[in-house]
């Protein structure tokens, strides 16, 4: 199609880009040629992501990612810009070029640069691992919200510049050192390109490189970058570009735009996945008949023979894909992520084939805020689960303009890779397509296998699927709704040891705290009666403390906004197995009390030493957006497990490494109910107060590389189990409570919260001050000193004079188990726990026995 048609098409058309253009006064400029404005608004729409780096996203019309678009004119346009880098290399150099375009937006658009050049080979960069290519290099791509790039060429001399002649040639040195074409959707500020063109030059060192985009959108102060980047590398670096011009950003643009995302997200403007209607059949599969050996894409080379092999045999895959469509008048053909040349080739093949209306676009990764108004790029958005193993583990994958815009039939074409249950999922792709078209038809392309290695290397070396949580009462004593365990069941499993053996274990390091469990402490009655009489004089505090933690979890999440004075976010809670579940179970109650929300809320398993479950990660984020995933434990110590949460998720995007805590006496978050360190009376008791679940376990013999962490269900302990009572017990006193929550809440928002890693500080002064000389052994507070009497050996407990009612319950285990308790002056603590520094079998107190039992 000429730009002459195109542009009559869209005359009096409300540009795509105005939405955003109004509300955050971000303008495309073109370069000052005539109708160099209006060229660019027929090029590029905007819309807005939930990206730190970048807020908004410039959305090609001539792409086929985003916007569905006749396949003749997305492939037009990039055999359009190779043939002008033909003409600008000259037919001689042509021949010898090779072409690099990047994934997942530009795969199919370098294809067609390819192509357009005549002779020359391509590859992609892949975010997909291949197990046993050898990797020719990778770079970063700074803005993206994924960045890794691969480069897994199966001839490892593809980006050597060491081609050898075609039959028309006979002069081998010719191919020596051959010219790079490097291919991007738009040329924003230089950094990508950049990045690879340097990462490669060290490694395989040419003259010439030529950078093809659609747009070449980079502001004044970078444009002079590339010449002097050419000059620091010895080469000639050219640009082509089918046009140019740049986007001006007003001050504070990141800021408005996470504010403006956040308030339409807020408003549900993402699409809700979809399930397929009972009985529907979801797909019809056409079978292609793929050439064979000629590759799915160019994630491992496409060379000019793949390429005349595939040209005479489209017509016929074509033909194939049309008996199948019936009477379908408006057709989308849906490419897959980085799989986009295939299914574009197909498009234009089924555009000469049939009289129907024929549109092309591919699913994609990344994120972005749909609304439904003709003045923004994306008007729609299906949510899907991702369905091809990618190495960064499952996801979100999105694909955007098809709900709504009418198809009659959508074709979708995958790779075998990618042709999994989770495509065929009620909530996958397929179902999500099943409820906006008449039509769905499955194409699949066979996975490429590189020459030398084995065919199962490009087959689906899936993890087990991981199952989903385990939910009382067949897990715990909680009801379903209050909490999902990310947890495996090893309550048939004997895993308890005495308290001694496990500390002498632990101590000497030969074994680790999580790979057994201590015996369940049984209460006395005057225990039992004494946890009683602390909840009824606590509950109230507590319940202050849950509802102010709460007020400023939903105040602080960054798409949070409030209409009425109700919070529109659904923060999802993740509790810290199992101190922190029952915080969370509390928290859920107050969001569903006072606002109305019914929040998501899971347990998971952090373990000193040995890091957060990562499959538990993987399942939250296949089912929520990382961003929105709030960690809840019951309190704060020195702050160790706070270090350990935050190292754990640097392998991980999009989760927020802080805690929301009830009670913060180390000083070492910024989210919490109180500082104070008070008597939360969950600390009193073991599993009897949390749900009847043990401790988690994390030991090799028992959790594989794709199991959750594991834990018990202590059923026989259901006569004694007070979780209910407790959770009920503080909930009662919501109501009385919310005048002063509204208080500190509003008091807590406007303070400076910066952690002061005070108990740090002191944990470490007593460490020495007494001896031990290790600051695992030293465990302050009175949840934590708690712990120490319930489950390891305690040598002392240091207790802040003149505490009364908080200590109650600490005094009475400590006399159960002859343990002195010191009572010390300033202490930033009610009370420390000291675990003994040498442990042996005569360090378990005054007369050696272990915790009472009724």
């Amino acid at each position: 199609m000429s730009e002459r048609v195109a542009r009559k098409e869209t005359a009096n058309v409300v540009w795509s880009g105005s939405w955003v253009a109004q509300r955050l006064g971000v303008e495309l400029v073109g370069d000052g040629k005539p109708d160099g404005d209006r060229e660019l608004r027929d090029l590029l729409g905007l819309a807005l992501r939930r990206n730190p780096k970048r807020a908004h996203l410039l959305v090609s019309n001539v792409l086929g990612k985003h916007v569905p678009q006749k396949p003749s004119v997305v492939y037009g346009a990039g055999f359009e810009l190779g043939r002008r880098v033909c003409e600008l290399l000259g037919d001689a150099e042509a021949r010898r070029a090779v072409v690099l375009g990047y994934a997942e937006t530009a795969t199919g658009l370098g294809h067609a640069v390819a192509d357009g050049l005549g002779v020359a080979p391509y590859l992609h960069s892949t975010r997909r691992p291949v197990e046993g290519v050898e990797r020719a290099g990778g770079f970063e791509e700074s803005h993206s919200h994924a960045t890794s790039h691969l480069l897994l060429p199966e001839d490892p001399n593809l980006l050597a510049g060491e081609r050898g002649p075609t039959d028309a040639d006979t002069d081998t040195d010719a191919y020596a050192d051959a010219p790079l074409v490097l291919v991007d959707d738009e040329f924003s500020t230089g950094n990508t390109v950049l990045n690879t063109i340097r990462a490669l030059h060290e490694r395989y060192p040419r003259s010439r490189y030529v950078v093809v985009a659609l747009v070449d959108m980079r502001s004044p102060a970078d444009q002079g970058r590339l010449t002097e980047f050419a000059a620091e590398i010895g080469a000639r670096v050219d640009l082509v570009a089918r046009s140019s011009g740049t986007v001006t950003l007003p001050e504070g643009v990141l800021e408005k735009g996470r504010a403006l995302v956040a308030a339409h997200e807020g408003a549900g403007s993402a699409s809700p996945r979809a399930a397929v209607e009972q009985g529907r059949r979801p797909c019809t599969r056409v079978d292609l008949q793929w050439p064979a050996g000629v590759p799915d894409g160019g994630r491992h080379g496409f060379t000019p023979a793949h390429r005349t092999a595939l040209e005479p045999v489209l017509p016929a895959m074509a033909a194939r894909i049309a008996a199948s469509l019936g009477d379908a008048r408006r057709v989308l053909i849906l490419g897959f992520e980085e799989l986009m040349y295939a299914p574009l080739r197909l498009g234009t093949a089924l555009e000469d084939h049939t009289d129907a209306e024929v549109r092309y676009s591919t699913t994609t990764r990344s994120p972005v805020l749909a609304v439904d108004d003709p003045g923004y790029a994306i008007r729609s958005r299906l949510v899907f689960p991702a369905h091809d193993n990618p190495a960064d583990g499952p996801g979100d994958r999105y694909a955007y303009n098809v709900a709504g815009a009418g198809f009659d039939a959508v074709v979708v074409t995958v790779d075998s890779t990618a042709d999994t249950p989770e495509l065929h999922a009620p909530d996958g792709l397929l179902a999500q397509l099943a409820a906006h078209t008449d039509h769905v038809l499955l194409a699949v392309v066979p996975s490429y296998v590189p020459s030398g290695l084995p065919s199962y290397v490009s087959e689906r070396q899936e993890p087990p699927m991981l199952p989903e949580p385990l939910r009382g009462p067949a897990f715990s004593s909680y009801a379903p709704d209050e909490v999902g365990w990310l947890l495996q069941d090893l309550s048939d499993t004997e895993l308890e040891a005495p308290t001694e053996e496990r500390e002498e274990a632990i101590q000497s390091g030969g074994a680790h705290y999580a790979e057994s469990l201590p015996v369940e402490y049984q209460p006395s009655a005057q225990y039992q009666s004494l946890f009683k009489a602390a909840l009824d004089l606590s509950a109230a505090r507590v319940a202050r403390a849950v509802g102010t933690v709460t007020e400023t979890v939903l105040a602080e999440l960054p798409h949070s906004r409030k209409r009425g004075g109700t919070p529109s976010a659904r923060p999802v809670l993740v509790s810290l197995a199992r101190a922190g579940t029952p915080v969370g179970v509390l928290m859920r109650r107050w969001a569903r009390h006072r606002h109305g929300l019914d929040l998501p809320h899971y347990a998971v398993s952090i373990v000193r030493g040995r890091g957060i479950d990562a499959n538990a990660l993987r399942w939250l984020a296949a089912h929520h957006d990382p961003a929105d995933v709030v960690f809840v434990d019951g309190w704060t110590g020195k702050g160790a497990i706070t270090r350990e949460l935050s190292a754990a998720l640097d392998g991980f995007d999009g989760f927020n490494p802080e805690i929301a805590v009830l009670a913060d006496p180390g000083g070492c978050v910024r989210t919490y109910g109180t500082r104070e360190d008070f008597l939360i009376p969950s600390a009193c008791l073991n599993s009897t107060v949390s749900g009847l679940i043990s401790r988690t376990v994390l030991r090799s013999d028992l959790v594989g590389p794709d199991d959750f962490h594991g834990a018990k269900f202590y059923r026989e302990l259901a006569d004694t189990d007070v979780s209910g009572h407790f959770l009920d017990t503080v909930a009662d006193h919501f109501d009385e409570v919310v005048d002063a929550v509204d208080a500190e809440a509003k008091e807590m928002l406007a303070a400076d919260r910066a952690p002061t890693w005070e108990g740090w500080a002191a944990v470490e002064r007593i460490s020495e001050e007494y001896g031990i000389h290790d600051v695992n052994l030293v465990k302050p507070g009175v949840g934590e000193t708690t712990r120490v009497l319930l489950r390891r050996v305690p040598w002392k407990i240091l207790a802040k004079r003149g505490a009364g009612a908080d200590l109650e319950h600490i005094r009475l285990l400590a006399g159960q188990r002859g343990v002195p308790v010191e009572e010390v002056d300033e202490l930033p603590y009610t009370c420390v726990g000291l675990i003994h520094p040498k442990y042996t079998r005569g360090a378990t107190g005054a007369d050696g026995k272990a915790v009472e039992s009724k």
